[in-house]
């Protein structure tokens, strides 16, 4: 019993964290994983056996895959859907074209090489079509197993639990439906969307600028009020720092001081209303007279997140001196090189003269406006590329040759060809999630060994005592919903997955439809910016507002959840 506790406690520790953003997932699943192994409730041969599951490597190595597929021309022509139509047929092109590609590639390069070209299209506002482009790549997840990383997630779950593995197209009957249907929803409610593109004229967006009160300026010794500081159009001084002290709000009759700190909040256009003070610097300034300023959004793989700016050295790295910082519709506050980066900030830049060239740019930022991030392939590397993972998927949807192995001589054909480097595959490599997974996978068998699976199940079971196996179905998939759009959909799948498996036990039925209650339900984060990265990329680069994500995600989630809930039971008997 103590160690059923023990586990509660270290697992109840882990929602907290993910939920309050205590830190990374990985790093939290992490240490949930030393805590088992420190307090003695696994070996760590045992826990370390969870990193070597056959789904997760397959994982692992489809991501790998995924970097020169994103090379080739085929994410490219996306683009050629967006062209003087009206909204209706762009968002059906777009949505359908997008949901197909999300199927067999990762949707977050999908989203990532489609949000400067709406951003740059002159026909729709951006914020008409990033959203449903998210959605439709979201959808697009559920029609095989490879189409987002939670499926491959839940099937190393039923690998370790001793099942049959899922079919890759085992997904694709009720992934089909979810797609027409969502498709369908999405061209209608994007009329309601707001035109960003008005309000960004009249609104000052939060981007956060900081600047130095030189010792020659002329501002030492006058009053905020009396320096014209208030009277700056889409730019607000919202703090001051002096000695380590930070002002917030400044009183208009504070004397301005050498070596004063002032940060600014607003508008992009608005930042060349400072060369009027004399002897106010701020970052970049050397660099940005007569440049074109340049707007980069961080990607959620990005090496710079977790990190400030002073730590990560960012001028150094990539020729180019940070200006300013956004976050949404955010607010921030504290020292610019202090911040602590997050996916989907936008970051205001001053570039060098070898700043498009740096080797990072792809990997760490999901989207440059002005650049052309997208290092293609010549055409018949392309074409290989292409080809190469076509085979590779009917060789394993045929049982020819196992996923894995396919995609081990798949890379070694990449690297062959020069169609991806060693560096490129090293820095790639997705050992948050191989943390996370493999984490998850011990957490998992502790639940079900130690009994606390089975213990949760029967509470659950308590409160559907007397409404039958369809009501536990019913409730295993919607506490997953609710876990998903609380922390992340792989977090949402590892926790509920033993839960469910217990369930399906317990009533002595097929697991199968409790499985795919998780796997439809961790796929099902359309109401909140912050459970799914591709949420978090277009929240930024379509200007969008949390009460956007409810006005379209939420009767997509109703619409979603109504198909789960009639066809998973219909295709997989309980």
């Amino acid at each position: 019993m103590s160690e059923i506790w023990l586990l509660s406690i270290i697992l109840f520790g882990l929602v907290i964290g993910l939920i309050a953003g205590l830190s990374s997932p990985a790093a939290l699943f992490f240490f949930a994983s030393l805590g088992c192994y420190l307090f003695g409730l696994a070996d760590l041969s045992v826990i370390l056996s969870s990193f070597t599951n056959n789904g997760l490597i397959t994982l692992v190595l489809l991501v790998l895959a995924a970097t020169a597929l994103e090379k080739t021309s085929l994410l490219g022509k996306l683009s050629h859907v967006i062209g003087r139509s009206t909204l209706l047929p762009t968002l059906i092109k777009l949505g359908l074209s997008t949901a197909l590609l999300s199927s067999f590639t990762n949707n977050t390069a999908v989203v990532a090489s489609m949000i400067s070209v709406v951003r740059r299209n002159p026909t729709h506002a951006p914020a008409k079509l990033l959203l449903p482009l998210n959605y439709a790549a979201i959808l697009g997840g559920t029609l095989t197993l490879i189409g987002t990383s939670t499926n491959l997630i839940v099937n190393s779950f039923v690998e370790n639990a001793g099942l049959e593995p899922l079919g890759f197209f085992e997904f694709t009957q009720v992934g089909a439906l979810l797609v027409i249907g969502g498709l369908v929803l999405l061209t209608i409610l994007a009329n309601f969307l707001p035109d960003r593109r008005e309000e960004s004229e009249d609104e000052a967006l939060p981007y956060l600028l900081e600047a130095h009160v030189a010792k020659t300026s002329t501002l030492v010794g006058n009053s905020v009020i009396d320096n014209r500081l208030r009277a700056l159009k889409k730019l607000y001084l919202v703090e001051l720092e002096r000695s380590g002290i930070r002002i917030c709000p400044v009183p208009p009759q504070m004397v301005l001081q050498a070596d004063d700190v002032l940060r600014f909040s607003g508008a992009v256009e608005s930042v060349e209303l400072l060369y009027q003070f004399d002897g106010l610097e701020w970052f970049g300034k050397q660099h940005a007279k007569g440049q074109n300023l340049v707007e980069a959004v961080l990607a959620p793989s990005s090496s710079l997140v977790g990190t400030t700016l002073k730590d990560s050295q960012f001028r150094e790295v990539f020729d180019a001196a940070v200006m300013a910082i956004r976050r949404g519709h955010m607010p921030l506050k504290g020292g610019l090189g202090d911040i602590v980066l997050q996916p989907g900030d936008v970051l205001l830049l001053t570039p060098g003269d070898h700043f498009s060239t740096c080797p990072n740019l792809s990997t760490d930022f999901a989207a440059i406006s002005g650049l052309d991030l997208s290092v293609r392939l010549d055409e018949k590397r392309g074409n290989w590329a292409l080809a190469g993972f076509a085979l590779t998927i009917l060789a394993s949807i045929f049982e020819v040759l196992p996923l894995a192995k396919g995609l081990v001589l798949l890379l070694l054909s990449y690297v062959a060809i020069g169609a991806v480097s060693l560096t490129e595959l090293k820095r790639r490599f997705p050992l948050e999630l191989v943390v996370i997974v493999g984490s998850a996978l011990g957490l998992a068998n502790l639940m079900v060994t130690t009994g606390l699976a089975d213990q949760m199940a029967q509470g659950l079971l308590s409160v559907f005592n007397g409404y039958g196996v369809f009501a536990a179905f019913v409730g295993v998939y919607f506490i997953t919903l609710i876990v998903t759009e609380l922390i992340t959909n792989n977090a949402a799948a590892a926790l509920a997955f033993p839960v469910a498996y217990a369930i399906a036990i317990s009533f002595g039925v097929d697991p199968r439809p409790f499985i795919m209650a998780v796997v439809f339900g961790a796929s099902a984060s359309f109401i909140s910016p912050y459970g799914y990265q591709t949420n978090l990329m277009v929240y930024n680069a379509g200007n969008y507002k949390l009460s956007d994500f409810v006005r379209l995600g939420l009767p997509l989630s109703i619409l979603y959840s109504a198909i789960v809930l009639m066809a998973v039971p219909y295709f997989f008997p309980f």
